[in-house]
């Protein structure tokens, strides 16, 4: 053998060139028979299989993950080709000059009445209040603004207003967004702001200087901002005010900034504008906030500033300054070992770390975890570090759902979120992380449908599971939770054994968002479910339904229908 490779390397040294021929025909052939694996058959995604018997009821069959998923037929989008410019820049210098041109004014009537049926469709975000005059020299709505001339629509500038805090989104002239507080100028002619917006016809942006404004109906009361201020709301004056608010001022030139600025500046959360008394205090047991009013009760406006509200003696107009209130900031391990472990269950997705979060500031204990988390220690979850049998935290978050590890725990709270926004939720963090957002390219391509088809069966099993195997298990809909913070979070906090301060649950009203609760003002522009996952989703809707009411429980939130 050895005689054999040394006349070889003698041959190849007097022939190079056939040595580097065999070569590359060697790599050719080998890179063929790759490509030729690669594109063979395509992989199968199949659910993880559980013992038989999990999620069984009485009346209900086994539902695991095998007999649940039916197998979606996965229609993979490719991502749109070529590079993707950002939505927003500034106009060109010709830009400006198409003003003149203004729009097709023949056809204003048509696209006045489409662009009210797709206003009808922005109500859950947006109100539309009219079309108003605009000033270059002078804006309307003075804010942030945003500019393009190719793909402009109405939810994109909402969406962008929205996620900046400002209460008003306008659109102008088909292509531009402005953004404000407040609206500076008269109403104009609906017939005035007649031009179709450049990304999506079917809807009305503004006119050569009028704008197409909508007032934002935000799910989020807290991202209701006036600069650095949320709004709260408009409420009755408390019996016992000077105790309620016990600091004021009489600012005969009142508006929102100088109030907001002097309750800041004494360092409390609260400031309440009474017409030209400024009040300040802390949410308590006197003044709960939870009783709001009509906002046209509040409607006097400020003497110092005509486009604004200031309330009146009888009703105030609240803002949450940005001022920390630190009743319920304080956290620690628990001084004695737990004798129990108290599970915080929930489908990946349902809001379990902002759960934590809420538990964390209304106990003043760390809630732990079945996992470890770097990101989640390092944004002051200080309980994820413990293992989760070490007994020094209130509860452990877990996504677990086998029989063994269920029974592990002496007693649940199941948080239950709506499948559709769970399983958005849980791509995002997937894709984009605990607060991001998954690329377009993500729900465009193959990876949505697979993710559906594994983790939507999971969602329904989830909670059959802990239904059967849970030994004591106290169910919140997430939602719920969001609608009436105060009264759920009691009952969570009950099942955990501490005495809940009516103080400190006020105080966690006003700190509820913490770090780690994703914004709700990104939205996809269109529905990434297709008619055969809702048909599937709505199945196990019906299933999850149907096995809380076997146990006397109340069945999903009416909003989980219809889809």
């Amino acid at each position: 053998m050895a005689k054999l490779l040394v006349k070889l390397q003698r041959y190849f040294r007097r022939k190079p060139v056939r040595f580097f021929t065999l070569l590359a025909l060697y790599l050719a052939a080998g890179s063929l028979v790759f490509l030729h694996s690669g594109f063979a058959g395509e992989p199968t995604v199949t659910g993880s299989q559980r013992g038989p018997g999990a999620g069984e009821g009485p009346g209900l069959p086994y539902l695991g993950v095998m007999q649940l998923s039916r197998g979606f037929k996965a229609a993979v989008t490719m991502p749109e080709g070529g590079r993707r410019h950002g939505p927003w820049f500034k106009s060109t210098s010709k830009e400006p000059a198409e003003r003149g041109k203004g729009g097709d004014y023949g056809s204003s009537r048509s696209r006045a009445l489409r662009g009210r049926s797709g206003r009808e469709k922005e109500e859950d975000r947006a109100r539309y209040i009219g079309c108003y005059v605009d000033n270059t020299r002078r804006r309307t709505l003075r804010g942030v603004s945003f500019f393009d001339y190719k793909k402009m629509t109405v939810f994109r500038c909402q969406d962008n207003c929205a996620e900046r805090g400002y209460l008003y989104a306008g659109l102008e002239f088909g292509a531009e967004c402005y953004c404000g507080h407040k609206v500076q100028a008269p109403n104009a002619s609906e017939s005035e702001c007649n031009m179709e917006c450049k990304g999506e016809r079917s809807n009305t942006c503004g006119g050569v200087n009028r704008l197409s404004i909508y007032r934002l109906e935000l799910a989020q009361e807290s991202a209701r901002r006036y600069g650095s201020a949320i709004f709260r709301g408009c409420f009755r004056r408390p019996d016992n005010v000077s105790i309620a608010l016990p600091v004021s001022q009489l600012m005969l030139n009142m508006s929102v900034d100088k109030c907001v600025d002097f309750c800041t500046e004494k360092e409390f959360p609260l400031s309440a504008l009474a017409g030209t008394l400024c009040r300040c205090g802390f949410p308590t047991t006197l003044f709960t906030l939870h009783e709001r009013e009509d906002e046209q009760l509040c409607a006097q406006k400020c003497a110092g500033e005509e486009f604004e509200s200031c309330g009146t003696a009888e009703y105030l107009l609240v803002y949450q300054t940005q001022v920390q209130d630190n009743r319920c900031m304080d956290r620690r391990f628990l001084p004695s070992r737990a004798k129990q472990l108290v599970a915080l269950a929930s489908f990946p997705g349902a809001g379990n770390t902002w759960a934590r979060h809420l538990i964390e500031l209304a106990t003043g204990f760390y809630t732990g975890s079945y996992y470890f988390d770097g990101s989640l220690y390092n944004k002051g979850f200080k309980g994820e570090r413990d293992h989760w049998r070490s007994g020094r935290t209130i509860c452990i978050k877990t996504h677990e759902s086998g029989q063994k590890e269920i029974e592990s725990f002496d007693s649940a709270i199941l948080l239950i979120r709506n499948p559709y926004k769970a399983l958005m939720a849980e791509f995002n963090r997937k894709y984009g992380g605990h607060i991001g957002f998954a690329a377009h390219a993500h729900w465009k391509g193959k990876e949505w449908p697979e993710f559906v088809a594994n983790y939507a069966p999971w969602w329904a099993t989830h909670t059959l599971d802990w239904l059967r195997y849970g030994k004591k298990v106290l169910v919140v809909h997430f939602e719920d939770l969001k609608r009436d913070l105060f009264v759920q979070l009691q009952r969570m906090v009950g099942l955990l054994g501490i005495a809940a301060c009516q103080d400190r649950l006020l105080c966690v009203e006003g700190q509820k968002d913490g770090n780690f609760k994703r914004s709700g003002l990104r939205k996809l522009e269109y529905d990434p479910y297709t008619p055969e996952m809702r048909k599937v989703i709505s199945g196990y809707i019906r299933t999850v339904d149907a096995a809380l009411k076997l146990r006397n429980l109340s069945g999903v939130p009416d909003d989980y229908y219809p889809r």
